[in-house]
């Protein structure tokens, strides 16, 4: 019998929250889900790639190529672009599924693999080992995201079917963090939607505290783009205190534009429609709010469309 993850916790769950018989690990490999992370009883959406262009791209970063999802409208023209970053398993289904979704709305999505200097076969994806996870995911500093978030703008703003007058941003989990630091770093970008990223620095011996850099909550002054973060109340990982903490933050810098959002019974991960702590109402809510906030902050794709729950 199966006993599926509570993913409670940006860092994911405990090693003893998740068991899976081979048998349900061998499924959901051939899915394409994280295995770390897939629920048995989940039914994920699953998008089609009909009237889409989908590829993976090397993108040229000064350390070597960055191999990169992306999904985009396979009609000519030009298209707002929007670099989705993913959650600690990398650029699995999941990821890519939400690729298309935004492509099925008129957008050119992107998903870099960030973690691909360490984990160049993806095995992120597929393992049950947090440890590993922990391992890969904590060599991926912010100077080198940001270095790479820089790359993957630079490769948009080259492509003949983006418009580079319209860039977006958004990210789960760990890739929620980075929206918050990508919007300070880059004013190129016209909007980011943050899902349940950290906001302040984790405790020096745990996950990611080694990296010695600055935090969400310490770059609000230095936002160039709005940015909408979404939260769980019941997250175990992002306490309330620090999402109230954020929107007192974006208040006395006057950033007006930004917002957080809180749903009080959601849990980490509640976008995920692949794991137990998916929250449909939450995330149908959330996705909505994020077009809309992209759309007043001119990273609207540029064409109308309406799937999902646009």
């Amino acid at each position: 019998m199966t006993t599926v993850p509570r993913l409670t916790r940006p860092e994911g769950p405990e090693p003893q929250d998740f068991n899976l018989s081979r048998r349900g690990l061998a499924a959901l490999l051939t899915a394409g889900y994280a295995a770390y992370a897939y629920s048995a009883d989940a039914e994920p959406i699953v998008t089609d790639t009909e009237g889409l262009t989908v590829e993976t791209v090397s993108v040229p970063e000064a350390s070597g190529p960055l191999p990169a999802y992306v999904a985009r409208p396979a009609a000519s023209g030009r298209y707002g672009a929007v670099l989705v970053v993913s959650e600690v398993f990398g650029v699995h289904e999941h990821i890519r599924d939400l690729c298309r979704r935004f492509a099925k709305l008129g957008y050119v999505a992107i998903a870099p693999a960030f973690f691909f200097r360490a984990d160049p076969d993806n095995q992120l994806a597929q393992t049950q080992d947090f440890a590993l996870i922990q391992k890969v995911v904590g060599t991926a500093k912010n100077d080198q995201v940001m270095g790479d978030v820089g790359a993957v703008l630079s490769w948009l703003e080259q492509q003949p079917f983006v418009d580079r007058k319209r860039l977006a941003i958004t990210g789960f989990c760990w890739g929620g963090a980075v929206v918050w630091m990508a919007c300070a770093r880059f004013p190129e970008l016209k909007a980011g939607a943050a899902w349940y990223g950290r906001l302040s620095h984790p405790p020096a011996t745990g996950f990611m505290g080694d990296d010695v850099r600055q935090w969400p909550l310490e770059i609000v002054n230095q936002l160039h783009a709005p940015v909408i973060g979404f939260y769980g109340g019941k997250d175990q990982g992002i306490p309330v205190t620090d999402v109230e903490a954020m929107r007192a933050a974006l208040r006395a810098a006057g950033k007006t534009d930004s917002q957080v959002i809180l749903y009080p019974e959601a849990q980490h991960g509640f976008n995920a429609d692949y794991r137990s702590s998916y929250d449909a109402a939450a995330a149908k809510d959330a996705w909505t709010r994020m077009l809309a906030h992209f759309a007043a902050n001119h990273a609207a794709p540029g064409k109308a469309h309406s799937w999902l729950f646009g």
